[in-house]
């Protein structure tokens, strides 16, 4: 059962296909790791497959199957470059967005160029939540393969602008300064808060960092706070 298996190759071909696997998926960026496109989708599971190939066929030569995954990654990144950089050439690879529902109307010639049916287009639309065509004002098929809508002016939910309530500009993103019990350095400079500062709003709780496993900056510059140990009871 064990008489062709060699323990340390496989070792050696796993760990060498997850380097160079993680080395060239920092290198292909963040588009082609949140797969916004097909091509990103088809690409990052070609990768994933070379790379298991590598690492558990010993048929496959380890040397000429690294040599495949880093070209496969090199012409990924290429192809991302040209890309960005012309335009006509981002059409062919990425694919272009795609009007299906315009001014209430459903299109079905642009239906028919992205091979979508009616059924397909309700089961988009009711993923969003939207269950009848009729509350839809328009509609686009992304390349990435989701619909992006835009509800009719009387399905769309009420908002503050809508009741000529002034509303005060958010001072702050919430972000975490404490976390997991640790202070968060960066968070800290990016929000321009001093460990002094965050120290003394503690001691008016009297509480220290030691006491708390969560601090949260809030929108208006108030502090969530989450002492550690916190029990149901």
């Amino acid at each position: 059962m064990f008489g062709n298996w060699d323990f340390f190759e496989m070792i050696s071909r796993a760990t060498g296909a997850f380097v160079v696997l993680l080395i060239m998926t920092r290198f292909m960026g963040r588009k082609q790791l949140s797969q916004l496109t097909f091509f990103n989708y088809i690409t990052g599971i070609s990768m994933g497959t070379l790379a298991a190939s590598i690492a558990s066929d010993t048929n496959v030569n380890y040397k000429n199957g690294l040599t495949s995954l880093i070209w496969w990654a090199i012409l990924t990144i290429l192809a991302g470059l040209i890309s960005l950089k012309f335009q006509k050439a981002r059409v062919v690879i990425d694919g272009q967005p795609v009007i299906v529902i315009k001014e209430g109307k459903v299109l079905e010639k642009e239906m028919g160029k992205v091979r979508m049916n009616m059924d397909d287009l309700n089961m988009l639309l009711r993923e969003q939540k939207v269950f009848s065509v009729n509350d839809v004002e328009g509609a686009v098929f992304e390349a990435n393969g989701s619909l992006s809508i835009m509800l009719k002016k009387e399905q769309q939910p009420v908002t503050k602008y809508d009741q000529n309530i002034l509303s005060m500009k958010p001072k702050y993103i919430p972000t975490n300064l404490v976390s997991d019990g640790k202070v968060v350095k960066k968070n800290l400079q990016d929000t321009g808060i001093t460990l002094e500062w965050l120290t003394s709003q503690l001691q008016v709780l009297n509480l220290t960092i030691d006491d708390v496993f969560l601090v949260e900056l809030q929108e208006d510059g108030t502090l969530y706070i989450d002492k550690r140990q916190d029990s149901l009871s």
